[in-house]
């Protein structure tokens, strides 16, 4: 039997299953790579062009709801974007591998597996593996990004495009999802790196203790668990581009250690005294006040300076309304694509709606809520329901909050609700059949039965 040409990475805790897992697959596939720590996965994706990781999805004892897996998936996907993950778990939680599934897994395999449905996953993985591979570089060449109409968006993206062109490092600043990952990448993308790694490392996550193993490495024998010499983030991101998303969470005590391997252009493992040089452009980002912190000592003012050659501000959701909707119809074409649903629509009264919510979670709400709608929607239109923006308690304007707004607003909802039946709503509101329209009469809402 000829072999398929094709390096699978196998990631468990348990060296029985790694074991197993290498006999089965070493006589279909050309190379089988086995790691009992997770951790290893950054080196050897560095090292290696893997096509499948086989991912377990439970490493510490205590822990079984598979949110480490989740974790290294994501991290899987921004290190190798091409490189197919399956999910490995023993506990049958539903939940947890769709949710896998919709941040990128291609597959979930429950242990004990059965030998041949391990097989045929993985051979379904492989051809998908070389599928992206054909279509990486011109996907990553005609990757869009939605720039809209507001001045505010625009002067950010005028601002990430001249300072692209140069190594200057950047600090990025905005609310929790106003997009900083997807403007990080933008940067790396129109610079003279695009053809090299970007790394991205979510500082707000990273415990203290692993801060100088994750980002500086480390050599065999520097700790107890460390079993071979191990890459860091710095290393991996040479000659590209690391992500330090978070930087305002780290530590006080920590920052000197960054600012000195930002400073020196240099990293040393722990366990070794050599300084290995760094060739890498660092943008920064941040949803905390970081100049407060500077001002109230609680974020070195040398490393501000230093992560802050250029300062990029990236507005609210709710700042830039005119952008809304048409931001809304690309994400929905895109997630259309992704899920083969590319011919679905929003009925036409969603974008009023989509303009009055307050998008506390700015773009990654906006995308999640259209996602959700895709999948929920039982034809090729996304009504308001779908979406679930029909609660508008959030709004704080005097207006908004006075009792006639409240009361419209509850005849609103609740007439989507019942898919405005007169009757299912007075009777839900608990009015009767006239009392609902002289309200509907009041609030000009007649048409909207």
């Amino acid at each position: 039997m000829r072999k398929k040409q094709a390096k699978i990475l196998v990631v468990d805790d348990q060296d029985e299953i790694l074991f197993s897992a290498k006999m089965i697959l070493k006589k279909h596939f050309d190379e089988i790579f086995t790691a009992n720590n997770p951790k290893k996965i950054i080196s050897i994706l560095a090292e290696n062009q893997i096509d499948v990781v086989l991912l377990d999805m439970n490493y510490r004892i205590g822990f079984e709801d598979g949110r480490e897996g989740i974790h290294w998936l994501k991290e899987i996907k921004t290190l190798s974007p091409k490189t197919i993950v399956l999910l490995m778990t023993a506990f049958s939680k539903i939940e947890t591998a769709v949710e896998g599934m919709k941040i990128g897994a291609f597959d979930y395999i429950l242990k004990p597996w059965d030998n041949d449905k391990l097989l045929a996953t993985i051979h379904k993985a492989v051809d998908e593996s070389r599928k992206l591979s054909k279509n990486t570089i011109l996907k990553q060449d005609k990757k869009e990004y939605f720039v809209g109409t507001s001045q505010k968006t625009k002067q950010a993206y005028i601002l990430a495009e001249k300072v692209a062109k140069t190594d200057a490092n950047v600090l990025i600043l905005g609310e929790n999802g106003t997009g900083k990952f997807v403007f990080a990448e933008h940067i790396h993308q129109n610079s003279e790196r695009r053809d090299e790694t970007f790394v991205h490392v979510d500082l707000g996550s990273l415990s203290e203790n692993l801060f100088e193993s994750e980002l500086f490495g480390y050599s065999k024998g520097a700790f107890t668990d460390a079993k071979t010499d191990t890459a860091g983030r710095f290393e991996t991101a040479n000659n590209g581009t690391i992500f330090l998303d978070e930087i305002g969470n780290i530590p006080l005590h920590l920052q000197s250690k960054l600012l000195h391997v930002l400073q020196t252009k240099k990293v040393t493992r722990l366990g070794e005294s050599k300084p290995r040089p760094l060739n890498v452009r660092i943008i920064s980002a941040t949803n905390c006040d970081i100049k407060a912190d500077v001002k109230n000592k609680n974020f070195r003012e040398d490393l501000f300076y230093r992560i802050n050659t250029m300062e990029i501000n990236l507005p609210a959701l709710r700042e830039q309304k005119s952008d809304i909707v048409p931001m809304a119809n690309f994400i929905l074409k895109q997630i259309g694509e992704k899920y083969g649903q590319d011919k679905v629509i929003f009925e036409k009264n969603v974008g009023e709606y989509l303009e009055r919510y307050p998008w506390k979670g700015n773009i990654r709400e906006l995308e999640n809520k259209i996602e959700r709608a895709l999948i929920i929607s039982e034809n090729d239109t996304i009504s308001v329901t779908d979406l679930d923006i029909l609660d508008f308690d959030d709004f704080q304007t005097d207006e908004e909050n006075s009792l006639s707004e409240i009361e419209k607003k509850a005849i609103e909802k609740s007439l989507f609700k019942n898919n405005r039946n007169i009757s299912k709503t007075a009777e839900e509101l608990g009015l009767s059949r006239a009392a609902l329209y002289r309200k509907l009469e009041k609030y000009d809402m007649k048409n909207n039965e």
